[in-house]
């Protein structure tokens, strides 16, 4: 089968599989995988990322894996120079990018025309003093007034996108929302592939998952990365689980209490995903659960 001459973005919430049928596609297609999960570009990352080990990938060649330390933010314009330097390299050669992850902006990063304003240190810190002083919910409000579109995509409890967003605000004059593009056609010519699954259906597979990684040794992980700076990374140390066995690290010391949230949160978090994905009508949507899912999407990508 020739290569393509075109990525393929395998996205959608948490616990459908996208990571499997990526290294499918992989294999298939001659490509490799540039990873769109903010939270597996950290090295040491593994378990509560459900990171592929090494023998799943298969041999595959995975790009974006790996490529920070716990102590280091996340930046989506970061990733956006570093993915499309990716992508644009594996075209080069003539094989397949095949993107995955189940974070939206990162996806949207390679595949619109995504700006970044720039940052002024004195603004982020006048409402990052107040994110501290005031909580999410007062900064909310203040985003609601200012620009209501964007106060409608960040969550309330997403104090690091609300204080970036008043930066923003502050800095350009503008609303918030005016960077985020409208998706269009996207960039090189992307195929958006979707996966999803019946809520209940991944509501029990997220309870099994999150079991799966508490069984193996996520608490020792976390342990291991706290030596490492953790408490001190602003994005890591936020991530689903990792916070979670952090604060039981702090507290009572309860992994089943702390399993339960994480179960919970994910749960929620799946259903955000899923909202984020379904307003993009570029993307066509695969049932995860379909024993031919693989040759489904290959008849599409390449007919």
């Amino acid at each position: 089968m020739s290569p393509l001459p075109h990525p393929v973005a395998v996205v959608g919430p948490t616990a459908t599989g996208k990571s499997d049928l990526a290294v499918a596609l992989a294999e298939r297609l001659d490509g490799e995988v540039i990873n769109a999960d903010a939270m597996q570009l950290y090295r040491g990352m593994d378990i509560g990322t459900a990171k592929l080990t090494a023998e799943e990938r298969r041999g595959i060649p995975h790009h974006q894996l790996d490529v920070l330390d716990v102590t280091e933010t996340a930046s989506v314009a970061a990733y956006q120079r570093a993915a499309r330097a990716d992508v644009e390299d594996v075209l080069a050669r003539g094989r397949t990018p095949i993107l995955v992850g189940g974070s939206g902006l990162y996806v949207q990063a390679i595949v619109d025309d995504l700006s970044f304003p720039g940052t002024d240190p004195q603004v982020r810190q006048k409402y990052e003093d107040e994110l501290a002083r005031l909580g999410p919910v007062a900064l909310h409000r203040r985003l609601a007034e200012l620009d209501p579109a964007a106060a409608t995509a960040i969550l309330t409890s997403n104090g690091r996108r609300i204080v970036r967003a008043l930066e923003v605000i502050e800095i350009t004059g503008r609303p918030f929302s005016a960077n985020l593009p409208t998706p269009g056609p996207a960039r090189y010519g992307t195929v958006l592939i979707g996966l999803d699954r019946p809520a209940e259906d991944l509501d029990d597979r997220v309870d099994e998952r999150v079991t799966r990684m508490f069984d193996a040794g996520l608490a020792d992980e976390v342990r291991h990365l706290e030596e490492q700076g953790l408490r001190h990374g602003r994005t890591a140390s936020r991530a689903l689980g990792y916070q979670q066995v952090l604060a039981e690290f702090d507290g009572a010391g309860d992994m089943t209490a702390a399993a339960a949230e994480t179960a919970r949160l994910t749960r929620r978090f799946v259903r955000r995903q899923r909202s984020w994905f379904r307003r993009d009508d570029r993307i066509r949507w695969f049932d995860a659960a379909e024993a031919s899912l693989a040759d489904d999407v290959l008849a599409l990508v390449n007919p």
